[in-house]
């Protein structure tokens, strides 16, 4: 898993994500290498991550965005991944997404989400999903229909982008980034599963975490 010469780095940000990790992991696609960025776990998220053969990033400051920007920054390959840690998605889809880029198809290659089971995706969490996905593709031509949960590019592309939101505003901010920057991206389908036994997703798992990731939303909506 800790390839030297691995093409690819999935970078999985997590916090409390113990439970899920050994799903996650399971199968690490040939080429890909893993940096799991510990933000703040009290379940042993890092040594468990170390056990199956990941690379650890420890991340103090809350927030995804904060997570994933400490986990591409440690990255050293050519392209990265980044996937949630809870086993929602599998990360067997990610060498397909990673073909589109490499041939120059696109910029980035993004995991459209289509849920498995009823409840999977809560109905707060899609609907917000969807007003800010079909805003955007109105407003400047960038294709998506999902705010991109797992999403692949090449680092040093991703990096210029200067992307800023340290919390849950992250992914909109990458997607207004790099609409503005001309960027081109394609859309895949991929399963969108029930979360591992034990895992609450941070933002769609309660109201007051979608209500908090507005509140992330609107702020990048005013100030990018």
């Amino acid at each position: 898993m800790l390839e030297a010469t691995a093409t690819c780095d999935i970078v999985i940000p997590c916090r409390d994500e113990a439970a899920a990790l050994p799903l996650v992991l399971a199968d690490v696609p040939e080429g890909f290498a893993v940096v799991v960025v510990d933000n703040g776990s009290s379940d042993g998220t890092a040594d468990v991550a170390r056990s199956l053969g990941a690379r650890v990033v420890q991340e103090p400051r809350p927030g995804y965005g904060a997570a994933v920007h400490a986990g591409i920054e440690a990255a050293t390959a050519e392209y990265v991944a980044v996937v949630d840690g809870d086993d929602s998605m599998t990360i067997a889809d990610l060498p397909g997404l990673l073909a589109v880029v490499r041939s120059g198809e696109a910029t980035m290659a993004v995991g459209r989400r289509r849920p498995v089971a009823r409840g999977v995706w809560p109905w707060h969490a899609r609907a917000g999903t969807l007003v800010l996905a079909t805003w955007l593709r109105r407003s400047s031509g960038f294709g998506i229909h999902d705010l991109a949960p797992m999403r692949v590019s090449r680092r040093e592309d991703l990096l210029a982008l200067d992307v800023q939101d340290r919390r849950f505003g992250y992914p909109l901010e990458l997607m207004i980034r790099a609409s503005r920057a001309g960027w081109s991206v394609v859309e895949r389908d991929i399963d969108y599963r029930p979360r591992a036994a034990g895992t609450t997703s941070k933002v769609s798992g309660s109201l007051r975490g979608t209500r908090r990731a507005i509140t992330d939303f609107l702020r990048v909506l005013r100030t990018v």
